[in-house]
């Protein structure tokens, strides 16, 4: 079994920063992208950052600038650091990874999602 768990989400003023978490653990051969999604009450599910295994990012427009992502292949973690917060940014911000068990079978495993909340 594989699980993903999130931390570092709250309540933040307009201007602020914020640092999510997100540690993989169980039975892991490799993990491929790691990234966030979040989505806003009333709103698609949209892609927020990405992370290759070799360090190559994409951001979404939106955030580009402002966010910026990183892992750590050993520890098999990811951070998502979170500056110049908008109200905007509400929401609930999910991790996942493509975790490889063994050398050739792979699926995307997500977290239980943690609530980013930013005040006017």
């Amino acid at each position: 079994q594989v699980q993903l768990v999130e931390s570092g989400g709250g309540l933040v003023q307009a201007g602020g920063s914020l640092r999510l978490s997100c540690a993989a653990s169980g039975s892991i051969f490799s993990i491929n992208d790691m990234g966030w999604y979040r989505q806003a009450p009333g709103k698609q599910r949209e892609l927020v950052a990405v992370i290759t295994w070799s360090g190559r990012t994409t951001y979404a427009d939106v955030v580009k600038g402002r966010f910026t992502i990183s892992r750590d292949n050993a520890k098999n973690t990811v951070s998502l650091q979170m500056n110049s917060l908008k109200p905007e940014d509400t929401a609930v911000y999910s991790c996942f990874g493509n975790v490889f068990r063994d050398s050739s079978i792979n699926r995307v495993y997500w977290g239980q999602g943690t609530q980013v909340t930013v005040s006017s």
